[in-house]
């Protein structure tokens, strides 16, 4: 995921809602609390520090009720904050990918894991609150997972020639519980995590002959 100091691009995935996220995605009048807290958040996200709401809340001489109002509580900003980069390099890895049918799906995928798993700010994040993390992106628990199921399965259903041994849905959660395995592998079962074995596994899956 790429280095950004700015607020991220407003997404075109609109998978699930936050309080945040209908600010951000322009579903309610956009004001300059909100989105000022956000920056806090995604900067010091960014430098690979703890996102404090006390700390956000006293920077903006705000109190704490107000910044539930603007931003929901502290998972639900986390959640925006990892989105504004990992949405972002879906759509690079979209815009890069060449060819079509599996091929391109397994391109996009690979692109978008590599692209997650080499950001040192990201894995700061998971070192630092492990528990928290594994929650917030691999179970119902957070939206994240919710997120990822949508464009997979969006991608999914853009190569129309394709077909699967399950509902799409179904597939989409397959592929999806196959990146985590290997992203978060250091926090599920102590092994080194290691985006290639997803993207070869994910690929494989598809039915992609390798090179």
């Amino acid at each position: 995921m790429a280095r950004s100091s700015g607020p991220a691009p407003r997404p075109t995935v609109r998978a699930s809602e936050t309080k945040l996220s209908r600010h951000l995605h322009g579903a309610v009048e956009l004001k300059a609390g909100p989105l000022e807290a956000f920056k806090l958040a995604r900067r010091a996200f960014l430098a690979g520090e703890q996102i404090d709401m006390g700390a956000i809340s006293k920077a903006l001489d705000v109190d704490r009720a107000t910044l539930f109002r603007w931003l929901g509580n502290r998972d639900q900003l986390i959640t925006e904050v990892i989105w504004s980069f990992a949405e972002p390099a879906w759509r690079r890895a979209l815009d890069a990918a060449s060819g079509t049918g599996s091929a391109r799906v397994a391109e996009v995928l690979a692109r978008w894991i590599e692209d997650i798993a080499g950001a040192e700010f990201f894995r700061a994040y998971l070192r630092r609150e492990p528990a928290r993390a594994l929650r917030l992106l691999t179970t119902s628990d957070g939206l994240h997972q919710q997120r990822v199921l949508d464009i997979i399965e969006e991608l999914l259903c853009s190569e129309p020639d394709l077909t699967f041994p399950l509902p799409v849905r179904d597939f989409a959660y397959v592929i999806t519980r196959i990146a985590e395995s290997f992203l978060y592998s250091d926090l599920i079962t102590g092994a080194t995590p290691d985006a290639s074995k997803a993207s070869i596994t994910i690929g494989t899956l598809l039915g992609v002959e390798k090179p």
